[in-house]
């Protein structure tokens, strides 16, 4: 069954929404780089890989679907941060926005009665409260550790451990 054009219109806006999120994450990997926190630049560059791979799932599932990829163009990430927790605070709310596009997606996939983009879309529901969580979870240990004025380093180090799944 051809996927609807208006669920098709609306992933390929997120398959761009997803690349978006990759080079966003690349561009904080390469000011992490900058700021020799090379921990945080590895857990930065696995995270825009994901992100990739998010864009990938869509882009296969539009084409499964006997739909047409149409490519958009992606913004400009910003590369320039004040500190580790603007970082983490951006990245905390860029999820969030995520999340809202994906729960928009589900909507739009409800209201067109499409019901296997609505059985895809669970994977990304799923996912994004693990985006979420992760993104609370350091942006709190970034804050204790600001607070207190030591341990960044040892933070970047356990952020360098991150498998490459």
């Amino acid at each position: 069954m051809m996927i609807n054009k208006t669920v098709q219109d609306a992933i390929n806006e997120q398959i761009k929404n997803e690349l978006y999120s990759a080079y966003l994450y690349l561009s904080m990997s390469a000011y992490f780089e900058a700021e020799n926190l090379p921990g945080f630049a590895h857990w930065m560059r696995v995270q825009a890989g994901e992100e990739q791979e998010h864009a990938m799932k869509f882009y296969a599932y539009v084409c499964e679907r006997s739909g047409r990829v149409q490519l958009k163009a992606i913004d400009q990430p910003p590369f320039e941060w004040s500190s580790t927790m603007e970082v983490f605070q951006q990245v905390l709310q860029h999820e969030q926005k995520v999340t809202s596009l994906i729960h928009n997606l589900f909507t739009l996939a409800l209201k067109e009665n499409d019901y296997p983009t609505q059985v895809m879309l669970h994977w990304f529901i799923n996912e994004q409260v693990e985006e979420e969580k992760n993104a609370s979870a350091i942006l709190e240990q970034v804050k204790m550790i600001e607070a207190r004025g030591s341990a960044i380093l040892y933070l970047d180090h356990e952020l360098g451990e991150r498998g490459e799944e």
